[in-house]
């Protein structure tokens, strides 16, 4: 055990010198006030000294506690950081009963996934920064309900994930230097930008920087070839969701995939003050079944 304030220590001479006087302290003058014969009893006089000297200890325990005790505590675990970034399409076909369901499905997920760090980007043929990446993740689902797609201008109207994909990446390049880095792709359409081998491009380009990206497509069709090709080289999946069972389900599949990781932090000195606290209050007990008949009387 170490102190914070070692020097403090010194105060404890105080209180050992008290208890020193009060244990080497005569008996007081006997009273016959019954003009009879006293005999001696030892063991109450010991019984009294000790609860007499009960204030003192409390005050050598406070002296060590304001000290500072300090432990060197087993290695800890800590939760690595994940980042994740949202990215929404917010095109006109997401109107309505699309959005309603991605938008419960991402707040879901953001309280599923309390301690990582989520941005959140909308797309249509145009990208907007909208939030970027924190750990206040209620400030993500506050917004929400204002990147609803009957809200946005009109040049959001289509759909370019290749573009919106670039525009996350170059983003979370920016703002991350630790942790995992993942992309989840809410959308519900197909996308021109990805044609002619520029999926395998863009899904390569995110590899190489270690993101992974997961694309939940809600629409009744199939998960276009092309942006299931992309996640896939990402090391990630595609899946298709019409209604909000499935979509929950597909959100804690990405939690699975992706869990939050626990990494050593290492030894560290923290703060010891419960056997003290333990000690203080167990003196303070005796100290009150003292004073119910354990008192010096004055002669």
């Amino acid at each position: 055990m170490t102190f914070t304030h070692p020097l403090l220590l010194l105060l404890l001479a105080v209180p050992v010198l008290l208890v020193w006087s009060a244990i080497a302290r005569r008996p007081g003058v006997v009273v016959p006030f019954d003009h009879g014969p006293h005999r001696e009893r030892r063991w109450l006089q010991g019984l009294l000294g000790f609860f007499d000297v009960i204030p003192l200890l409390l005050l050598a325990v406070a002296i060590v506690v304001l000290a500072g005790p300090q432990t060197l505590q087993q290695p800890r675990r800590e939760r690595s950081l994940t980042n994740i970034e949202i990215c929404l399409d917010v095109s006109g076909s997401m109107s309505g009963r699309n959005y309603e369901l991605a938008a419960q499905a991402i707040e879901d997920f953001t309280r599923a996934r309390e301690g990582d760090a989520f941005g959140l980007t909308l797309f249509g043929v145009q990208q907007i920064r909208w939030m970027p990446l924190t750990k206040d993740l209620q400030a993500i689902r506050d917004a929400l309900p204002f990147a609803d797609p009957r809200n946005q201008p009109s040049h959001m109207g289509g759909t370019m994930i290749g573009s919106a994909l670039r525009f996350c990446r170059r983003n979370m390049l920016a703002e991350t230097d630790t942790g995992d880095r993942m992309i989840v792709l809410v959308s519900d359409g197909f996308s021109a930008d990805l044609g002619g081998g520029e999926a395998f491009t863009i899904g390569e380009e995110l590899a190489a920087d270690g993101i992974v990206v997961y694309h939940v497509h809600i629409a009744e069709s199939a998960v276009p070839a092309d942006v299931e090709d992309l996640a896939e080289t990402t090391g990630g999946e595609a899946f298709a969701a019409s209604d909000s069972s499935r979509l929950e389900a597909i959100f804690r599949h990405i939690d699975r995939m992706k869990p939050a990781r626990f990494e050593p932090a290492g030894t560290v000195p923290l703060d010891e003050f419960r056997p003290f606290a333990i000690a203080a209050l167990g003196l303070l007990g005796l100290h009150g079944i003292g004073l119910c008949f354990a008192r010096y009387t004055p002669w």
